[in-house]
C-alpha cells in the first residue's frame, strides 16, 4: 500500500533484496489524521465503508433505492448539502480562529431526512456516528469485520471516542493512538514508525508505549521504529528494530 511518491533524494545503496515479499508498507509519524470536520476515526481507518455497506443493504434502503454511497457524508447523494455533510457551518473570523455552528437545516445530523429513515436496530446512520467505540462494538456484534477494527481502537484506550468525532477535536495523543490503530488495521508486511510519540506529553507517551508493546506482543509483521529516546526503545520490546 504505497500512497504518493517519494520526492526526496534517495541515498546510495548497493542492493535491495527481499522487496518482492513486501506488498504493503505503512508509515506512522506525526502527520495529523485530518484537518476537516468530516474527518473522524472511522473514516480514517476505513471502518465507515463497512458501516455504510450495512445501511445500504437494509430492506428500507433497497425499497427507496439507496445504496451504500447514499450514506456517505463526503459526496453528494444523501448528505445535507447545506453543510456538505459536516453537520456544522464554518464561520470565518478575520482576527480569531474560525468557529463552527450547528447546521440549521440538518440540525447536526449530516444527512437528508429521507436517509435517516433507514434504521438498523432502531438507529439511523447519524445515530451510529454518535455511538462511542465501545458501544459500537456491541452494536455491530453480528459484523465481525467491523468489530475487529473497532476493537483495536479500544485496545489503544480510545473506547470513549464517538465514531463520528471530528479529527479536529482530538488531542495530539488521541490522534497518535488512532494512527497507531490504523497501521495495525491495514496489516502491512512492513510497519515504519518515525518518532511516533514525540508530539505528545510524557504521561500520554508512556501509555502509547504500553499500547504499542501490547499490540506487538501478538503480532507477526516487521516493525521498524526511529527514536532518539533510548529509554523508550527499551520499553518497546525485543521484537522491534529500533533505529
Amino acid at each position: 500500500r504505497l500512497e504518493g511518491i517519494y520526492n526526496e533524494k534517495i541515498g546510495q545503496y548497493r542492493e535491495i533484496t527481499g522487496h518482492q515479499h513486501v506488498n504493503a508498507i505503512e508509515l506512522v509519524d506525526q502527520t495529523p489524521i485530518g484537518r476537516s470536520p468530516r474527518s473522524n476515526p472511522v473514516t480514517y481507518m476505513k471502518i465507515f465503508d463497512l458501516i455504510r455497506d450495512v445501511y445500504g443493504s437494509l430492506p428500507a434502503s433497497k425499497l427507496r433505492g439507496f445504496s451504500a454511497g447514499n450514506f456517505s457524508f463526503n459526496v453528494p447523494g444523501g448528505r445535507c448539502e447545506t453543510c456538505e455533510g459536516s453537520g456544522v457551518i464554518k464561520i470565518a473570523m478575520q482576527f480569531m480562529a474560525d468557529i463552527y455552528l450547528e447546521c440549521d437545516v440538518c440540525k447536526g445530523k449530516r444527512y437528508k431526512s429521507e436517509i435517516l429513515e433507514a434504521e438498523y436496530k432502531g438507529k439511523s446512520i447519524s445515530d451510529v456516528l454518535q455511538l462511542s467505540i465501545t458501544e459500537a462494538i456491541a452494536f455491530f456484534k453480528d459484523y465481525p469485520r467491523i468489530t475487529a477494527k473497532l476493537k483495536i481502537l479500544d485496545e489503544v484506550g480510545l473506547g470513549y471516542l464517538r465514531l463520528g468525532q471530528s479529527a479536529t477535536t482530538l488531542s495530539g495523543g488521541e490522534a497518535q493512538r488512532v494512527s497507531l490503530a490504523r497501521a495495525f488495521v491495514l496489516d502491512p508486511e512492513l510497519l515504519l514508525m518515525d518518532e511516533p510519540f514525540s508530539a505528545v506529553d510524557p504521561p500520554t507517551r508512556a501509555q502509547l508505549l504500553k499500547d504499542l508493546s501490547n499490540l506487538l506482543s501478538h503480532d507477526h509483521r516487521t516493525t521498524m521504529i526511529v527514536t532518539h529516546n533510548l529509554k523508550e526503545a527499551a520499553q518497546i520490546g525485543d521484537r522491534v528494530a529500533v533505529i
